[in-house]
């Protein structure tokens, strides 16, 4: 909101992301500004693709067999995740919005406690971008059943895509973007623009953001009104499905 309302000058920016600038329209009734409205969009910078990780020693070893199990067994399904608005809680609505299961959701104060509670198996799945699972998938204390992007990741080349998996609505990769106050000028807005363009080209930078799970934007997917369309498309498409979960 300080950031909405700073002198557009091109010298105060906003990192946001899915949760700023598309969930929480859903998840705050009174949300004091407009993600859509309130911001020239200046690019995206990198998404984080979700893991949905299940305990060790639940029955399904593939996202096909955990749709059927979960549609089977809902009533005693437990979802973990960090709290209502995270990652974590959105990327799982989208999972069970595609499957159409209302199982019970299990809040912890972080990923960190959620990830020790599936380990322990006192909760039966999470969905979390990649990095926060990816030791305890690579150990052999939870499965990995799909990847919720269109293309398989890197760190885990074997783990198949949700849309491999016979579920593309499970899509769950929340971006992080930067953002300036309304009126900046346009020429300040190209200019930052451009040079975050040029940082995304740079080896060390794509090499990073790759080591902590994240997708460099294609160059169709850089730059202002690719940005500002793609706010506009998760408020629509995240909304609805917030609000049938009754999520405040």
């Amino acid at each position: 909101m300080r950031a909405a309302r700073a002198n557009p000058d091109g010298y105060t920016l906003a990192l946001g992301h899915m949760g700023t600038h598309a969930a929480a329209v859903a998840l705050y009734p009174n949300l004091a500004y407009k993600p859509d409205v309130d911001f020239e969009p200046v690019g995206l910078i990198a998404e984080q693709p979700e893991l949905l990780a299940v305990r060790k020693d639940l029955p399904p070893g593939t996202l096909k067999d955990f749709v059927a199990y979960a549609k089977a067994n809902e009533s005693k399904l437990n979802m973990a995740h960090a709290g209502i608005g995270s990652v974590s809680h959105v990327g799982c609505l989208l999972l069970n919005a595609a499957i159409g299961i209302k199982p019970t959701m299990v809040p912890f104060t972080g990923t960190g406690p959620a990830m020790n509670a599936l380990i322990a198996g006192q909760v039966d799945y999470v969905c979390d971008p990649i990095l926060g699972p990816l030791p305890h998938v690579r150990a052999g204390t939870v499965k990995a059943l799909a990847i919720a992007t269109g293309k398989r990741s890197a760190l885990l080349p074997d783990v198949p895509t949700a849309a491999e998996g016979g579920l593309p609505q499970f899509d769950a990769a929340p971006f992080y973007a930067m953002f300036a106050p309304k009126g900046t000028p346009q020429p300040i807005v190209d200019r930052l623009a451009d040079i975050l363009n040029r940082g995304l080209n740079e080896d060390m930078a794509r090499e990073r953001l790759l080591e902590l799970g994240a997708e460099v934007p294609e160059p169709n997917r850089r730059g202002p009104e690719a940005l500002r369309a793609l706010v506009k498309s998760e408020i629509a498409r995240l909304t609805p499905i917030i609000a049938a979960a009754s999520a405040k």
